[in-house]
């Protein structure tokens, strides 16, 4: 009787930050595992996903108007750092220090 082959393997790209990159490593270091495929899959396979609930907050679509240079001094920014405008303006927005209103 032929054996069964197990399916074939796809690739997924995704980003992540450094600091996950590097945990990876030292876990497949730690673990003695080939790739880091194989740390992915043994991650995904201890996963409990019934347990996980994702922390995110209800958002809402705000319009507000700026003056042209104010919009491009953002524009270069989030090219320069490599984020959106939105989170620019909601980093800014979170460290607005006012008196009498406690940061989350």
């Amino acid at each position: 009787m032929a054996k069964k082959s197990s399916p074939t393997a796809s690739p997924l790209t995704f980003d992540l930050p450094v600091s996950l990159i590097t945990k990876i490593t030292a876990a497949q270091k730690k673990l003695g595992l080939g790739s880091t495929s194989e740390v992915v899959r043994l991650a995904i396979a201890k996963f409990n996903f019934d347990r996980y609930e994702a922390e995110t907050e209800d958002h809402r679509q705000i319009s507000v108007r700026l003056p042209a240079d104010m919009k491009t001094l953002l524009t270069k920014h989030s090219k320069k750092k490599k984020v959106s405008v939105g989170e620019l303006l909601r980093v800014a927005l979170d460290q607005l220090a006012l008196p009498g209103v406690k940061k989350k």
